[in-house]
């Protein structure tokens, strides 16, 4: 095997697939990156056994044939060249021969065989639709994803395929965000599968705000996404995800209307002085105005009151601070609206306009 490529159409597909290589590996050949040269192409594949990343570039001329080199030295040499190189990578006598100018570098590989690929998804679903859409109901939920919880399904995404209906949710038993498009996809039958949660931030990394249609495929283990260069592939947890429109509380009761940025900056202040390990504010509901307090074991005490709009009597509720700055995070519109029944229900948290993005936070005992 042996090509020559610039530095820079070397290191574009290096820097895509590079995320997946895991400094410990549990098989050392995990560490490599495959490439595999034909006549006309190159591709470049690296996998950690849940999430795969292969990347396919033109590249005439050399000779074809499979090798596998240390992922992450191959991309620090590459990075380190010049920016005008021409970088020669060639099999020689059992090592990786990579030369540019007068940079010699000798790589040692590990058999091609050994590199465990994803074999081909028996497609249940595919459709096609815009990377903008795709990236925008990953990035509105995957933050409420749990983080190593004994329920192992819920260290994951929800990705919810219908006739007319695209969906995520992501909850951690504490509270929930929900995404939702109407595009026009054409499928037969309802599909549900968990996308775990390294495929949600591989995947969130390499969406970009295009329209550029991406194709998703939804298989029986497996979730493939095909980028114009890159192809994304992961496996799926196994599992049942909660009925989640059991939680989300309706949206015919008392509601407080408040500017998102007047509330996002008076909860970050008056977080300071919660308590670090539990984070609870406690906030008040009142007719014209919204306040805002926390205290912690050292007795300190914040107090913020911001003008709100409140429909129903008056009441105090607590809530994770860190919880309902995320879903403020989260929404675009500059006024939010806050349903909340009582002192022991969850809240939910939706923009004024944008309706299809949903935040259910839970209360606290405060």
């Amino acid at each position: 095997m042996q090509f020559e490529i610039t530095r820079d159409d070397l290191l574009k597909p290096l820097q895509s697939i590079i995320g997946v290589v895991e400094r410990r590996q549990t098989l050392p050949v995990l560490a490599n990156v495959l490439l595999e040269k034909t006549d006309e192409r190159l591709a470049l594949t690296a996998t950690d056994l849940e999430v795969e990343l292969r990347a396919e570039i033109d590249l005439a001329g050399g000779q074809p044939g499979r090798l596998t080199v240390p992922a992450r030295k191959l991309m620090d040499i590459v990075r380190n060249l010049p920016e005008d190189a021409r970088v020669n990578l060639a099999m020689e006598q059992e090592r990786v021969l990579v030369t540019a100018g007068r940079s010699r570098f000798t790589l040692a590989p590990l058999p091609a065989e050994d590199f465990p690929v994803t074999d081909a998804i028996e497609a249940a679903q595919t459709v096609a639709l815009p990377q903008s859409d795709l990236r925008w109901i990953v990035e509105k939920t995957h933050f409420a994803m749990a983080l190593q919880d004994v329920r192992y399904y819920l260290n994951g995404l929800l990705f919810e395929m219908a006739p007319q209906k695209l969906r995520a949710v992501a909850t951690d038993g504490h509270r929930l965000a929900l995404a939702a498009l109407s595009p026009d996809l054409q499928i037969d039958t309802p599909t549900q599968v968990i996308i775990p949660r390294k495929g949600v931030q591989e995947m969130l990394r390499l969406l970009a705000e295009s329209d550029d249609t991406v194709s998703v495929t939804l298989g029986s283990s497996h979730v493939q996404v095909v980028l114009p260069d890159i192809r994304f592939t992961s496996k799926l947890i196994d599992g049942r995800f909660p009925d989640y429109q059991r939680v989300i509380p309706d949206e015919d009761g008392p509601h407080a209307v408040v500017d998102r940025e007047t509330l996002r900056k008076a909860l970050v202040r008056a977080s300071i002085l919660s308590n670090e390990k539990y984070r609870g504010v406690r906030f008040g509901f009142e007719a014209e105005q919204m306040r805002i307090q926390s205290n912690n074991p050292e007795q300190e005490e914040a107090v913020e009151e911001i003008p709100a709009t409140f429909s129903g009597e008056a009441m105090e509720v607590g809530f994770n601070a860190s919880y309902v700055l995320d879903a403020l995070a989260a929404i675009d519109d500059a006024t939010v609206h806050i349903h909340v029944r009582d002192a022991n229900s969850s809240a939910l948290i939706i923009g004024e306009s944008q309706r299809d993005a949903r935040y259910v936070v839970m209360p606290m005992r405060l």
